[in-house]
């Protein structure tokens, strides 16, 4: 069965096409008989449906650059236990969001529904700042290491924060 990873109005990265675009309609195909639709495409006004693997997401195109390849990607989940217009109140209505910490769409970190109903914007604020997490060591990384590279050339008032990101990355790498 299939799920969907983009949402309506999301913006995504069109492989095949080389641009941006917005996703205009999540389009579901289905068989008789089976509940959930078995393959989904997505229309982004290009002239034809793009499949999943044709698209990414922003925060993908983004991560990866920055992080040596390496990605930690937010997808949107399909809230099951509520509709689009039962949580109209939420940043993304019928979704919420889904770190995923490997190549396949599994493994990695979810919120359970109740308490993304509790506070949806903290809990979209967490999950951007895990997405973005690996990019953060990087920058930190970069920062000791230019540090240690010239410490005579170093500005007063990045001493402070060299010693801030070296404390940082030393509890982070145990």
């Amino acid at each position: 069965m299939a799920k969907a990873q983009f949402h309506k109005n999301q913006r995504v990265y069109v492989k095949p096409v080389g641009t941006w675009a917005l996703i205009e309609a999540v389009v579901p195909q289905w068989a008789k008989g089976v509940e959930e639709p078995i393959k989904i495409t997505y229309e982004v006004g290009l002239g034809r449906e793009f499949g999943f693997e044709e698209l990414q997401s922003e925060e993908v195109a983004v991560s990866s650059e920055l992080n040596g390849g390496v990605e930690w990607r937010l997808i949107r989940g399909q809230n099951k236990w509520k509709s689009a217009d039962e949580c109209s109140h939420h940043p993304y209505p019928g979704t919420y969001p889904v770190i995923v910490t490997s190549e396949e769409n599994w493994g990695g970190w979810r919120v359970p529904g109740a308490e993304y109903d509790r506070n949806p914007a903290d809990v979209e604020w967490q999950a951007r700042v895990i997405s973005h997490s690996l990019m953060c060591v990087k920058l930190l990384r970069s920062i000791v290491d230019f540090a240690e590279e010239s410490p005579e050339n170093l500005p007063n008032q990045l001493v402070g924060i060299a010693q801030d990101a070296r404390g940082v990355l030393k509890a982070v790498e145990k």
